[in-house]
């Protein structure tokens, strides 16, 4: 057997640790990894993310650091085949190494169209594109907002197809509409246009338009990012999305009530030309008085017609008339009939009514009353004496009953 190597320099594992980590980091400081994402169940409860990158044979454990995954524009999701840019370092408590990922981007275009579809289905599934959640536009909002760059070309075709066709006050949100924070400010946008106060002091938009000009589908990911589909499907306000050119598809467009194929579309679908409306309403108007008109006619033929068919004024008054007459040349001789028959009854019932016979009714009565009295006053008596006799039983009872009483006392 060989004799032990005293001359071997001695390591403890912590030292021997530390300088594999030194070594690894220092040969690979920073480094871009192509792979798939395995093992992703959603950020850790520190704000932390861990995973695996992965291909055909081998494996290649990955962490994000809270900070670097808030300004991640791709965050990971499992399956997506991507391209990490960090930094290899090992981690002694298991012996392991891994990357610690400041950046993610897809793999090529198919990754980000795999990861857009995946993400498409999952927000239809919740129902979040259902048309039936989807409102009707204004026919002429009060107020517009728009959620856009503010030094695009975006903004000024709008305000300026909005000038043309119906001027309308317009409120502009500022916001980032590519690159690291832009969909954050997007929906934060929408959601703020939403919790203004109706009647307070800014006004409320009636309509909101969220828009950018054409780009790539990296400079358009922001729209097709949860945060603003989301935002853009609770909207309280109808919305338009007029993301890009026209054929430029982002998650926003099935979100939003109605999608543009352009700003400018967009402007146009908010408002109507105000010469083409007011020639509108004034031709309904012209076509309402004729419909009016039209519709009166038979009524008036049809009325001259039954005034035809009516007798005159004279003919329906001249039997009335005479009536009329014949009562009132009857009107004083009734008069006099009348009042020699209420006299005559008057007499007869006054012959009734001397003071002799008046006094002999109230003798009569008077009698009657004092007939009552003393009858009344008999039956109290009797009433009263057999009270008084109850009650005197009634005492003799119970003074025998107390006097055996106290005697079975004493006895006792």
């Amino acid at each position: 057997m060989d004799e032990p190597r005293l001359n071997i320099p001695e390591w403890s594992v912590s030292e021997l640790s530390a300088a594999l980590k030194r070594t690894v980091e220092d040969a690979y400081g920073q480094v871009r990894v192509r792979g798939e994402i395995s093992g992703f169940r959603g950020v850790h409860s520190s704000g932390h993310a861990y995973f695996c990158l992965k291909d055909e044979s081998a494996r290649l454990d990955a962490v994000v650091w809270r900070t670097a995954y808030g300004r991640m524009r791709i965050k990971p999701e499992e399956g997506l085949e991507v391209i990490a840019t960090g930094r290899l370092t090992t981690y002694p408590g298991r012996s392991t190494y891994q990357i610690v990922i400041d950046s993610l981007e897809p793999a090529g275009l198919g990754a980000l169209m795999a990861l857009l579809e995946q993400r498409k289905q999952a927000l239809a599934a919740e129902g979040l594109f259902d048309p039936a959640r989807k409102q009707l536009l204004p026919a002429l909002p009060g107020v517009i907002g728009v959620v856009t760059s503010p030094t695009g070309a975006v903004i000024r075709d709008i305000l300026h197809r909005l000038a043309d066709r119906f001027p309308r006050p317009v409120l502009v949100w500022p916001v980032r509409v590519q690159g690291e924070g832009a969909a954050e400010e997007i929906a934060a946008a929408i959601r703020g246009f939403n919790a203004l106060a109706p009647g307070g002091p800014i006004p409320r938009p009636d309509l909101l338009i969220v828009a950018r000009g054409g780009g790539s589908i990296e400079d358009l990911w922001a729209f097709n990012e949860e945060i603003v589909v989301r935002a853009a499907a609770d909207s309280g306000i109808a919305l338009i999305a007029a993301v890009g050119h026209e054929t430029d598809v982002t998650l926003i467009d099935f979100a939003a009530d109605v999608r543009a194929p352009t700003p400018t579309a967009a402007a146009e679908m908010a408002v109507p030309v105000r010469a083409e409306l007011l020639e509108r309403v004034a031709g309904l108007g012209r076509r309402g008085l004729a419909c009016w008109l039209r519709s009166q006619e038979p009524r008036r033929v049809a009325l001259r017609s039954a005034a035809r068919a009516l007798p005159s004024a004279d003919g329906l008054l001249a039997t009335a008339r005479q009536k009329l007459d014949g009562a009132a040349g009857r009107l004083p001789r009734a008069l006099l009939a009348g009042t020699h028959r209420h006299r005559g009854d008057f007499s007869r019932v006054a012959g009734r009514l001397t003071p002799l016979v008046l006094r002999n009714r109230l003798e009569r009565e008077g009698e009657r009353v004092r007939g009552l009295g003393e009858r009344a006053a008999r039956c109290l008596r009797v009433g009263t004496e057999r009270r008084r006799d109850r009650f005197a039983a009634v005492s003799g009872r119970l003074g025998a009953a107390l006097r055996a009483a106290l005697a079975a006392q004493r006895l006792g």
